[in-house]
């Protein structure tokens, strides 16, 4: 904030503190309270209690500052606009789990920049662990978020703030949550054991969404996360360091390349400066690229009788390298008849 924004801001404080012991306005009940290790003082103008005294909008009236008695303040959002715009009523389905099916890749931007976390916003990782299922394609099918284990009835958390829009079971989610968020992501959360929330709810990153669980289609208790943009999910390992439970930016440039389940998060594999100032054309270049490789990719389905020698011998390939191509494949694993794996 500059120096002269501040100054204004000081000088509103002692006009208020003036007033405080005789006119007190109450804070506005339907605003979102910001999270107790999110707020501003200066404490050597402490005249009262902390009592509030007044509200005042900053720029549409999203944000707020909340003044208090003694000459602190504090931000929080103002849920009630926020439900107005465009963001949260365009779209919105609440027992649909892509509300944003006719909307086409092509109409996203190249690059999208996303603000993860600002001052009134923070990050609380759903769960700090290992991740053992990634984003991809798995044994022919895409996986469209990242797994991790999560013992049934471990609590599962809210990574930002946002308003559940789903809260229901759903086919191979199993009992699942998604959260959108006011930088226009939504978050999923799936196999949980238990809802906590319900749709239309406003949430902070950290606050209780369920327990974890392996409802749907699930090998065991785990988390499954999702990061998705109008609909078209992207690797959370781009933007969520799970093992530290921490976010590895705060603002992430999301090329529309990385909307492809053949763009996997890469660590390390740019340098972020370059992937900021990347050109539309470098961008177009690399969707072209990974158009090219999935075109050139081939899959073959598993008949009675194949061996991964044989199938090697067909496609003019390795056994080694069929295996690096299929996650969990190896050259003792036994083949199930109607498994499609891929070969080139």
């Amino acid at each position: 904030m500059g120096r002269s924004v501040v100054l204004i801001i000081l000088s509103l404080f002692l006009c208020l503190g003036a007033r405080a012991q005789q006119d007190t306005i109450a804070v506005q009940v339907d605003t979102l309270d910001r999270p107790a290790d999110i707020g501003s003082g200066l404490p050597f103008f402490a005249k009262g209690h902390g009592a509030p005294v007044d509200t005042l909008d900053v720029g549409d009236g999203r944000i707020q500052i909340v003044l208090k008695d003694d000459n602190t303040w504090y931000f929080i959002k103002n849920v009630s606009a926020l439900a107005e715009s465009d963001l949260f009523t365009e779209c919105w389905r609440e027992h649909i789990v892509n509300p944003y099916v006719n909307t086409p890749l092509d109409s996203i931007p190249y690059r999208v920049t996303v603000c993860l976390v600002d001052s009134v916003s923070r990050f609380v990782c759903p769960h700090k662990g290992k991740v053992f299922s990634k984003f991809g394609l798995r044994r022919g099918r895409r996986h469209t978020g990242c797994d991790v284990p999560y013992p049934t009835g471990t609590p599962v958390y809210c990574a930002f703030d946002g308003r559940v829009r789903l809260a229901e079971r759903h086919k191979g989610y199993g009992n699942l949550v998604i959260v959108r968020h006011e930088n226009g992501l939504e978050t999923f959360y799936g196999h949980l054991s238990r809802i906590d929330v319900a749709v239309g709810q406003w949430v902070h990153a950290g606050d209780l969404l369920g327990l974890g669980g392996s409802t749907g289609r699930s090998s065991g208790p785990h988390l499954h996360f999702e990061t998705r943009l109008q609909g078209h999910a992207f690797d959370p390992e781009w933007i969520v360091d799970f093992e530290n439970g921490t976010l590895r930016k705060n603002v992430f440039v999301l090329k529309r390349s990385y909307l492809s389940p053949y763009n996997k998060y890469v660590p390390d594999s740019i340098d972020e400066e370059e992937e900021i100032y990347m050109t539309d054309e470098q961008i177009r270049a690399e969707e072209e690229r990974i158009a090219k490789e999935r075109a050139a990719m081939k899959y073959h389905t598993i008949r009675s009788g194949d061996t991964l020698s044989g199938i090697a011998v067909r496609y003019g390939t390795t056994v080694s390298k069929i295996c690096s191509l299929n996650s969990g494949l190896k050259p003792t694993t036994i083949l199930s008849i109607g498994r499609k794996i891929r070969v080139k």
